[in-house]
């Protein structure tokens, strides 16, 4: 570097660069000096002031020792033993997308994970979103607001719980509702069998036990609690509100190491068949990931399994029956930043011409291989029935020199490409069993395993739903300038205790994933050790009786004495409205005038208010607001594109009147009113979409 510097020195001197080079070699030499560390430089500090003061700071933890100097934000490790089981992390990455966003996963052929997470990992639909008090110790099934189901929120109904004078918690109560602002799901139904390469199911719809009915006519269930974005899901430690979904996934369900029960198979060679218990860490995603496609509120008719969902996507029945085409009903961007190689636009779907071609691919044979078949009983023991699956392909399996060995097929050259038709490929072998017809109570080992392949693949995917470039990131590494000063004040007030003049927020919502909750903080504590501290302990990320409905309404992971929650993240927190466990706060406004007033709102003693004044309420809000957003977010680019999708939006009609869909199969349902959201590619959109209520 230093002889660069002096030739360059040297031409200056002699003259030889002409007029027209020498900004360029200006440029150059400041260039070079940055680069070097010299004086040219302007030094980047981490933690610029108010973040090397901070007084509101949470309990100290093994995980996060010193919390007044808060690490930038941070990757979570994938679990250590992921290679037992994947073999093709971009082939993983693509079935996840894929599934995450399909219609096909629903029962209904509709309803997705999506549905409820597509606008910045959340929801910003307002219609047909109130739940009844379902989880209430007496169970309420009446509807406080707008009187019915299908009912169209407007911000006059919010906040649920309305004061006279909202930095008073004292003041005269205007109204409150024990109802629930969430995401629509399923009609209520229940199934009669998944049909290979169906993507709706053969169900009975029944009239609904929750008061999800207008005239007789079922509308669709909401949830009983908000829905919160799956945007950096990745670094809480628990998932859901209540933290059911547990940080170690066992292949099965969101039970993690507690349930002894919970096994998948392995394949020993072509025949041999044996259930192991399986663990793997940071994998609460995984462990979520198994609930929602069973919940007879969110996507499924009542009874069904994972292993019917295999069937359903992994094989069809015969040879004349179409299979289910990854995103089949969906249009793919053709720039879409995982499956945009794959992208059949105008078309639907993808050019993969099944589900299990991208399990072969991202997996290791013995997860998914075997010609045996698993059979349950009636009463709901599991046969293995031996090389059955041979006679009922004609014998190819029993032929096919493909099947020999491992080896085979994990060095094939189709296995270590991304085209298409090398995917599709994988299935022109007889180790595809999509001709295969069995009875509803068979499946293959790659049907039985679906639980472990979905688990794992969407959460690859939402491990990639990461957003670490907001203004406050860029104010964290350094620039003083990535805030406007509004913000940072607003920031001053958030990392400040009351005791110093400040909003005291960093206490639960830590930087820098802005909660205790976090995979980093609660390092080395399991959900199995004794007295259950990842709930029980408020250092680890749940809070109890916080205030905003009584504990006798929904216990969370508590009683309906002491109600325990988990702490949300708050990036893109503008996004994501509406707000609380119940979604009972349209804005941030309201969310600031809850804790101003020292919360308070379940009737019982509350805290010492802040005492927040205008201007520093309005400059929380806009720190939150601004500060937190990741512009990727809010224009939909890479990571956060994706496939188009067709929503429920309520029902045509209104809490009064809905029209019969026509259908022949038990209870009448509703007409769908469908709202599509277009496919967007990496580049996004160039206007951002409306929030909740715009």
């Amino acid at each position: 570097m230093f002889v660069m510097l002096f030739w360059i020195f040297l031409a200056f001197k002699s003259r030889k660069l002409s007029r027209y080079s020498r900004p360029l070699t200006i440029f150059l030499i400041v260039s070079l000096a940055i680069a070097s560390g010299g004086v040219v430089s302007a030094q980047l500090t981490q933690n610029p002031a108010p973040l090397n003061a901070i007084t509101s700071l949470p309990p100290a933890t093994v995980g996060d020792p010193t919390p007044a100097n808060p690490p930038l934000l941070t990757a979570v490790a994938e679990p250590s033993n992921l290679g037992d089981f994947v073999r093709d992390n971009t082939a993983l990455l693509q079935l996840g997308k894929a599934l995450f966003w399909d219609m096909q996963l629903g029962s209904d052929g509709i309803q997705s994970c999506a549905s409820c997470h597509f606008h910045a990992g959340a929801d910003n639909r307002s219609k047909n979103q109130i739940s009844p008090g379902l989880l209430a110790s007496l169970k309420d099934i009446t509807f406080q607001v707008g009187g019915s189901p299908n009912y169209q929120l407007t911000a006059a109904d919010f906040p649920f719980h309305k004061l006279a004078d909202p930095n008073d918690r004292t003041s005269t109560v205007l109204s409150d509702v024990n109802d629930v602002a969430s995401s629509q799901g399923v009609f209520n139904s229940v199934l009669v069998a998944t049909i290979p390469g169906q993507a709706v199911d053969n169900v009975i719809s029944t009239p609904d036990p929750d008061g999800f009915q207008i005239n007789g006519i079922n509308v669709r269930r909401v949830e009983p609690r908000n829905a919160p974005t799956v945007v950096n899901a990745i670094f809480n430690k628990l998932q859901f509100w209540d933290g059911r979904a547990k940080e170690t996934f066992n292949g099965v369900n969101g039970n993690g190491a507690a349930d002894l029960n919970a096994k998948v198979f392995i394949a020993s060679g072509l025949t041999q068949l044996t259930q192991v218990s399986i663990s793997l860490n940071n994998s609460s995603i995984a462990s979520l990931v198994t609930g929602p496609p069973l919940s007879p509120f969110e996507m499924s008719a009542d009874g069904r399994t994972l292993p019917e969902i295999g069937a359903k996507f992994l094989r069809r029945r015969g040879q004349k029956l179409k299979r289910l085409r990854p995103l089949g009903k969906q249009i793919v961007h053709l720039q879409d930043s995982v499956l945009g190689a794959f992208s059949r636009f105008p078309n639907k779907g993808l050019s993969i011409g099944a589900y299990d071609r991208l399990i072969m691919k991202a997996f290791k044979p013995q997860w998914w291989r075997s010609k045996s078949i698993i059979q349950v009983e009636s009463d709901g023991t599991i046969t293995i029935l031996p090389g059955a699956l041979a006679s009922n392909t004609g014998g190819s399996l029993t032929t096919d020199e493909s099947l020999a060995t491992d080896a085979a097929i994990t060095t094939d050259a189709a296995i270590t490409t991304d085209a298409a038709a090398s995917i599709n490929a994988l299935a022109t072998t007889s180790d595809s069993e999509e001709k295969v017809v069995l009875a509803a109570n068979q499946f293959t080992l790659r049907d039985w395993n679906f639980s472990l392949f979905a688990g794992l693949a969407m959460q690859k995917y939402m491990s990639t739903l990461v957003s670490n470039q907001t203004p406050f990131d860029k104010f964290q590494a350094g620039d003083v300038n990535a805030l406007t000063t509004q913000e940072k004040n607003g920031l001053t007030l958030f990392v400040n205790s009351t005791a110093t003049g400040g909003a005291n927020c960093n206490v639960c919502h830590s930087i820098p994933e802005f909660t205790m909750g976090s995979v980093r903080r609660t390092a080395g504590i399991a959900s199995t050790d004794s007295g259950n501290p990842l709930i029980n302990n408020f250092a680890n990320g749940f809070i109890p009786n916080y205030g905003v409905r009584p504990g006798s309404e929904d216990p969370g992971a508590g009683n309906f004495t002491t109600s325990r929650f988990k702490i949300p993240g708050l990036r893109n927190i503008a996004l994501s409205a509406p707000y609380m466990h119940n979604g009972g706060m349209a804005t941030l406004e309201q969310v600031v005038d809850f804790y101003n007033r020292g919360r308070g709102d379940d009737g019982g003693a509350g805290v010492a208010p802040l005492n927040l004044n205008t201007q520093q309420k309005a400059d929380l809000v806009a720190f939150m607001r601004t500060g937190l957003t990741d512009q990727r977010v809010l224009l939909e680019k890479a990571p956060f594109d994706h496939p188009q999708l067709f929503i429920p939006n309520g029902h045509p009609g209104n809490q009064f009147s809905v029209t019969p869909s026509g259908n022949t199969n038990g209870t009448p349902t509703a007409t769908d009113q469908l709202v599509e959201i277009p496919a967007v590619g990496s580049n996004g959109i160039t206007t951002p979409r409306p929030n909740f209520l715009d």
